[in-house]
């Protein structure tokens, strides 16, 4: 069964301008096109990969049907395994927990 929510894991730092703007838009989101998020059981290895050795990070638990924009399943090809995408900025009402790391 598909999960009624997905994560996203940025700094806390990004997180409060965001909330400042009440939406969210990572700082890689022009090269990307959208914002990367993943299934909670995708997140060690995302943190692993990705953010190894940062400090000051947060994951978000976003509502899926609270989303305002596109969420799409993709193909991650490096990894064989499909991630969530969310194309356009995050609406701050679909996070529903803030989880330090």
């Amino acid at each position: 069964m598909e999960s009624e929510f997905i994560y996203h894991v940025t700094t806390q730092k990004e997180w409060d301008q965001a909330l400042l703007k009440n939406e969210y838009l990572p700082l890689q989101y022009e090269k990307d096109g959208f914002i990367h998020c993943s299934i909670e059981r995708q997140i060690p290895g995302v943190l692993d990969r990705f953010y190894k050795g940062q400090s000051g990070l947060v994951k978000l638990k976003i509502e899926k049907a609270k989303v305002q924009r596109p969420v799409l399943f993709e193909l991650a090809q490096d990894m064989n395994e499909l991630f969530p995408h969310i194309y356009g900025s995050l609406n701050i009402d679909s996070v529903v927990e803030v989880i330090t790391l």
